[in-house]
């Protein structure tokens, strides 16, 4: 386990802008003696802790809760109770309530080739939906300074096609855009070599795509295959601004996304908290 100087809060936010998975516990009842006070909080990735419930076993065992969670992508909160000298076999002998919160990182990653208008205009719309956006461009200084303020954004510099595609996350969304037909081009080879995107968007022309259909073809890539790109993408019904073929690339993104977990909001369960309260 790796802990870290940085505080919980500090923790929380940083992760919570960038869309990493986490859990926060929290530590609400106390009874009798105990290693912290009522509000003490903790931050749990799958490689880190931030901040301390005091430690010991149950500091211990409220960690391996989290990280079951994490892994099995199980967002939401549930409420942890714990014997100081029962469940975790600590000396104090005190009691303890812990609510744990697992929020699982962004549900959708969208990798975006391309750093012009249209992306541009994309990287605004899609802000507010929480995605995790992977931004790519081959070119020096591509990216506008506003990015660097955007949560769950990450811009990077990749000149290299290949290597750009073999370093994105499994089962994210693609679009490809950028300033280069070759390098479009040898983006979509790359990725339907992969394979494990959820959907694959090109833009350009019908006639960019039939050349582009022929040559990928052509490298070995069948018809199955090639039936997953969409080319082409925004169609905004013949307005050709940025914002518009940006604004009708987003509409046709959203239904793909549907099936992406979101977290569960309705909290405890009542019986939980009456239990809670009472006790």
């Amino acid at each position: 386990m790796s802990t870290h100087a940085e505080s919980w809060h500090a923790a929380l936010h940083r992760l919570q802008r960038a869309g990493v998975p986490h859990a926060l516990a929290t530590q609400v009842t106390s009874a009798g003696s105990t290693p912290r006070e009522p509000g003490a909080r903790m931050v749990i990735t799958v490689d880190a802790v931030f901040d301390t419930l005091g430690g010991g076993t149950f500091e211990w065992q409220t960690i391996e809760v989290a990280r079951r969670r994490l892994e099995a992508g199980e967002p939401g909160m549930s409420l942890e109770a714990f014997s100081l000298g029962g469940r975790s076999g600590q000396c104090c002998g005190g009691f303890v309530n812990v609510l744990l919160e697992v929020f699982p990182g962004s549900p959708v990653t969208l990798a975006l080739f391309g750093a012009g208008h249209v992306g541009r205009e994309i990287v605004r719309l899609a802000e507010p939906l929480g995605w995790q956006i992977l931004w790519h461009d081959s070119r020096d200084n591509a990216f506008p300074a506003w990015a660097d303020d955007l949560p769950r954004l990450v811009c990077r510099r990749t000149p290299d096609p290949a290597a750009a595609v073999a370093a994105l996350p499994a089962g994210s969304h693609a679009l490809v855009m950028t300033h280069d037909h070759a390098e479009d081009r040898a983006l979509v080879d790359a990725l339907l070599a992969r394979g494990d995107t959820v959907s694959l968007g090109l833009i350009g022309s019908r006639s960019k795509w039939a050349s582009f259909r022929s040559r990928l073809r052509d490298a070995g890539h069948d018809e199955s295959a090639l039936a997953r790109v969409r080319c082409p993408i925004g169609d905004s019904g013949g307005d050709k601004r940025p914002y518009a073929i940006a604004l009708a690339t987003i509409a046709e993104l959203l239904p793909l996304t549907a099936e992406a977990k979101h977290p569960d909001q309705r909290g405890l369960d009542p019986a939980e908290l009456r239990d809670l309260f009472h006790s």
